[in-house]
């Protein structure tokens, strides 16, 4: 059994935090770059520019990508062969807390959701998934989610008899009716499975992957290339003003799911697409 201090879990995820919102993952800047050396649209091409000046100023001055620094969702796979000192969900929430105010990071985080008050003043709680895994390590990725590509976000319960056709025409409408409000250009996360609750935790967790990293399932992968291409011919373009660049990337996750069920969901990250991980 190995001993892991809460005190270092809260200063990694405090650091976590900042760095997430001021560091752009390097696999999504050269994408960036990429489609913007392909982009025919003049202003769909600046707009890339402005993208990619905008992540280098940020880097520099570590100061946040977006204004907007999200609610802070937190996975952390947990060995089974690890022991904590403390509280881990307490140690997780005082890292959220000590990033976001250390870090001079935007606090979004509203108590109430009718009442919509009061605000929490430290961007807590998070929303924490845990996974037990073999092992002795523990490994934790923190992801924080704008408002504006979260609001574009949808689950919906198809019918069997959609078939796939059903599914990818739900994923490209969802993306295209969504226009300019998330950001783009956007990575598109995809659940597919499970039941109304599990999909949307798959199309969520689908935004951690690298860009360029296929589903294992062939088929899955020719699903996730045809999407990407039908959604960068929409013509929505960088930040829904025209072009060739509405998707950076799609990837879809799926799971077994009951025989009269056919639940999809679609999850949004935009141009910043933040996500930071260690593992102590």
């Amino acid at each position: 059994m190995r001993k892991i201090s809460t005190e270092q879990v809260t200063e990694a995820v405090a650091k976590l935090c900042m760095d997430a919102n001021y560091y752009i993952p390097e696999d999504v800047r050269r994408r960036i770059e990429e489609m913007r050396d392909a982009e025919e649209s003049p202003v769909g091409k600046e707009i890339l520019r402005q993208i990619l000046e905008n992540q280098e100023i940020a880097a520099e001055e570590k100061m946040p990508l977006c204004q907007d620094t999200g609610f802070t969702v937190v996975y952390a796979e947990i060995g089974q062969e690890v022991h904590f000192d403390g509280d881990i969900k307490e140690a997780i929430s005082k890292g959220v807390a000590k990033g976001y105010t250390d870090g001079y990071l935007r606090k979004s985080i509203l108590i109430d959701p009718l009442k919509r008050s009061p605000n929490s003043g430290d961007n807590t709680p998070p929303v924490i998934w845990f996974d037990l895994v073999p092992g002795d390590k523990v490994k934790i990725t923190i992801a924080p989610k704008g408002g504006g590509s979260e609001n574009m976000s949808r689950t919906k319960m198809l019918r069997p008899s959609d078939g796939v056709e059903g599914f990818k025409n739900f994923v490209v409408q969802s993306v295209v009716e969504a226009g300019g409000n998330p950001c783009p250009p956007v990575i598109v996360g995809v659940g597919v499975g499970g039941t109304f609750d599990k999909c949307a935790f798959l199309a969520k967790k689908a935004l951690l992957r690298n860009i360029g990293e296929r589903n294992k399932d062939p088929f899955y992968a020719e699903i996730e290339e045809e999407l990407l291409e039908r959604i960068n011919k929409s013509g929505v373009g960088p930040m829904g003003l025209g072009g060739r660049t509405t998707a950076l990337e799609v990837f879809i996750e799926q799971y077994p799911l009951h025989i009269a069920t056919f639940p999809a969901a679609v999850n949004l990250n935009c141009h910043a697409a933040r996500h930071k991980e260690i593992v102590i």
